[in-house]
């Protein structure tokens, strides 16, 4: 049967780098892996082929030996390029990416959590207890509460511990044996040529246990999906994006096993007045033409209702003024950022006789001398109409 392409495989450019291919693989292996997709022989002959592709692609030797001959550079070797060489661990890029030992020591690492398995040959704990998936809520909150702090009260929909089994799985009287399939290990092992590959058990699904007579209420899983109400803290000077967690919120673990947590991201809703730049505050107040020009005292909005500021005569539009302390609260800290106030003049768009009348004597009045930005850029522009 004629191979694909390695980089069809992998979804990646022939140009691709080894940082992309890495990632790309890392997808697809999670994916397919067949942990994911108990009994799908597809997806398992899926893993094994991207496995296969990313062992040549990742390897520099391997890899020039394949872009010039193609599949035909390992038809002696195996896999291995003229020369020979050591074979690859598909599973060698997760142990990297979540921080496992590799060493064979031990018990499982997150690489072995993140799965529900255990590396081959290493028979699971005999209570078979599996630690519960965390889970993420996204919440919308108001600039005032991500300034000040509120209490929340949020409802999630999770599994929780079965209240007829206790979270065993089990019914009243029977109990967990050891899985005659694996041998209690929680994995099978195949061998593809070269290649040993192991999977998750697909009689106890990784556990290494079979229950004799399952939970009628849970069917075996120690876990049902109940609403839950939980209460959060929202900290004041919290910043969008920020992540809350709440621990043992999460999913309740399998036969037993010790809950997850509860990741809660937090997205401020837009302020119609106020834009938000780490611990300062922004807004834009217009200001009375006969105020910016004589002076006077302007009511501006903060968080915590109006405050006066002092405009003096001569006011321009686009000025700023800076009220201190009355920004947003630094999180974790008693100090408080500013609240940046920028004037902007109005002008009066509709005027009676009247008005228009007295205008044009102010404006006859004003002369050239009152006019000190507007000389400055004539005298500027000059060089322009020469």
């Amino acid at each position: 049967m004629t191979k694909r392409d390695y980089y069809e495989i992998l979804e990646v450019q022939r140009s691709a780098s080894g940082d992309e291919i890495k990632r790309s693989y890392r997808k697809l292996a999670v994916k397919h892996h067949p942990d994911k997709n108990p009994g799908d022989h597809t997806a398992e002959e899926k893993f094994k082929e991207i496995g296969s592709a990313y062992e040549i692609l990742m390897d520099a030797e391997k890899r020039a030996a394949y872009d010039r001959f193609g599949h035909a550079a390992f038809a002696q070797g195996g896999g291995a390029p003229r020369g020979g060489g050591a074979a690859h661990d598909p599973f060698d890029i997760f142990r990297e990416v979540f921080g496992q030992s590799g060493n064979g020591g031990g018990g499982g690492g997150i690489f072995e959590q993140f799965f529900g398995g255990a590396q081959a040959g290493q028979p699971q704990s005999r209570d078979a207890k599996q630690r519960g998936a965390d889970l993420r809520y996204d919440m919308q909150i108001r600039l005032e509460e991500a300034a000040f702090g509120c209490d929340k009260e949020i409802e999630v929909s999770k599994l929780e511990g079965c209240s007829e089994c206790q979270g065993s799985g089990a019914e009243k009287g029977s109990k967990a044996v050891s899985c005659r399939d694996c041998g209690g290990r929680g994995q099978v092992v195949s061998s593809r040529g070269f290649f040993q590959v192991s999977q998750t058990c697909p009689r106890c699904r990784g556990t290494g246990q079979v229950i004799d007579h399952p939970c009628r209420k849970c069917n075996g899983e120690g876990r049902a999906e109940s609403p839950t109400r939980i209460k959060l803290k929202i900290p004041a000077g919290i910043e969008d994006g920020s992540r809350l967690r709440s621990m043992r919120n999460g999913e309740a673990g399998l036969r037993g096993g010790p809950p997850g947590d509860l990741y809660v991201v937090i997205h401020i809703k837009e302020h119609e007045v106020f834009e938000r730049e780490e611990s300062n505050l922004f807004c834009e107040v217009p200001v009375a033409f006969s105020i910016a020009t004589l002076g006077g005292e302007l009511n501006v909005p903060t968080l915590e209702g109006q405050a006066q500021l002092k405009i003096p005569a001569g006011t321009q539009s686009g000025t700023a003024f800076k009220l201190r302390g009355k920004g947003i609260p630094s999180l974790n800290s008693s100090s408080r950022g500013d609240l940046i106030v920028r004037v902007v003049v109005e002008v009066p768009t509709k005027l009676n006789s009247e008005q228009r009348a007295k205008l044009t004597e102010f404006a006859e009045l004003m002369g050239e001398e009152n006019s000190p930005m507007n000389r400055s850029f004539l005298e500027k522009a000059k060089n322009f109409f020469r």
